[in-house]
């Protein structure tokens, strides 16, 4: 095990990422506003995406089990070169046929490329680094996340906005490509495991060791999977269904002004997610766990501000802003309490689990998306004129449920050996 940080082979995971990442924000930008601009529906917006994240949801355990038999460096590579073909597709029967179906089954395979991907990544971490800087690498990943994630939208957004679709496609599938050939060249330690039994026992064995290491070993881990789940259902499913259509649908922007400001929008949850990685790299060694509640209730409490200035103000502009800073300040909040569990989940778990448990983690973590995904596009179609009552509904239960969380994290004081895990 490579006892630096920045070896040869996590630089290369790291350009690796940058590159791929940036695709696939962008094209999970631009599709779904496509959708959005073509029907202007919050419902059709939020069932559509809801049903991507089921794949996601699906593949995310089988993307684990696979990162702990199969090395890892591969199946990045095969998903990468996978991920462009689906893209290559999509430009060749876009305008052929029913299009929302098209867009569901793109966005859908798009997801569960993602779910089965995200498992290796977070899995490869300690195969590459020592356990302590686990804490640091993390970080980084999730800033090289952010700012992909920074870039694609923004500059999607001003490429969809000047030139359609079409240019989007060819350079998310330019950098799917590169992406794959890049990863090509990294070497990841890999320890081939006994296959015992045909692939769906072997499938059904290591999901069922993984449940029991998390219910059973680490109990803890289990408990803070169900404050995630309620997150996910109430504050994260609402950012995700109202931005692009409180910008986009709502404000009193026109179309083209409100498309450009909606990718600089994601563009500033990006840049919360990168502030957060940088935040959780710089103080990782002063961020203890079981504080991890207070940044939960950080992220709930920035709802309020929203539903406030909808109330208060009827300029867009205005609306935009307060939107855009609460959203930046939600994402800060969130990332360096993503690095705090993903660090400390990597520090407690057996090289031959990490990326089933990892997997057990984003799978139950996502379940709770898709559901809210369609309550708050159905809600916002409800609640039409009256979109403040929404956000202000999603603020309170999330505040109830962070408060509610941060008592789970103090017991985490008394659960953790403090030799393990500061």
């Amino acid at each position: 095990m490579e006892q630096k940080l920045f070896s040869k082979d996590f630089i290369l995971v790291i350009i690796g990422q940058i590159i791929s990442l940036f695709g696939n924000a962008a094209i999970r930008f631009a599709l779904p506003l496509y959708l959005l601009n073509l029907t202007g529906s919050s419902t059709l917006y939020g069932t559509v995406t809801a049903c991507a994240f089921i794949p996601a949801i699906l593949l995310s355990p089988v993307g684990g089990i696979i990162a702990d038999r199969v090395n890892k460096r591969n199946i990045m590579v095969i998903l990468d070169f996978f991920t462009a073909i689906v893209i290559i597709t999509f430009s060749l029967l876009m305008n052929q046929g029913n299009l929302i179906l098209l867009l569901t089954v793109t966005l859908m395979l798009l997801y569960g490329i993602a779910g089965a991907y995200q498992p290796s990544v977070q899995a490869s971490v300690p195969a590459l680094v020592n356990q302590d800087n686990y804490m640091a690498a993390n970080s980084i990943i999730n800033m090289i996340s952010s700012f992909a994630s920074l870039t694609g939208p923004v500059l999607g957004g001003i490429l969809y906005s000047a030139y359609g679709l079409k240019p989007v496609l060819w350079v998310c599938t330019i950098c799917f490509i590169m992406s794959a050939i890049m990863e090509l060249f990294i070497k990841i330690p890999f320890q081939k495991q006994a296959i015992d039994g045909s692939i769906l026992k072997i499938a059904k064995t290591d999901f069922a060791k993984s449940l029991r290491f998390i219910r059973k070993e680490k109990p803890l881990i289990g408990k803070t999977l169900l404050v995630i789940c309620g997150i996910n259902l109430f504050l994260s499913a609402m950012i995700i269904v109202a931005l692009p259509y409180l910008v986009t649908e709502v404000l009193d922007l026109n179309a083209a002004q409100a498309n450009a400001l909606y990718g600089f929008s994601e563009g500033a949850l990006a840049a919360g997610g990168l502030a957060g990685g940088i935040s959780a790299g710089i103080f990782a060694n002063r961020l203890a766990i079981h504080k991890s509640g207070n940044l939960v209730i950080s992220c709930a409490v920035c709802v309020f501000p929203i539903s406030i200035s909808l109330v208060l103000f009827s300029s867009g502009i205005i609306n935009y802003i307060v939107i855009t800073v609460c959203c930046f300040a939600i994402m800060t909040f969130s990332t360096i309490f993503t690095v705090q569990m993903m660090s400390f989940v990597q520090s407690e778990t057996p090289q031959n689990l990490i990326g089933k448990v990892i997997a057990v983690i984003l799978t139950v973590s996502m379940c709770a998306q898709p559901l809210g995904n369609a309550l708050y596009g159905i809600l916002f179609e409800i609640c039409k004129g009256f979109e403040y009552a929404v956000v202000l509904f999603s603020g309170v239960i999330s505040l109830c449920i962070a408060i509610s969380a941060r008592n789970i994290f103090k017991n985490l004081l008394t659960e953790v050996p403090e030799t393990t895990y500061k």
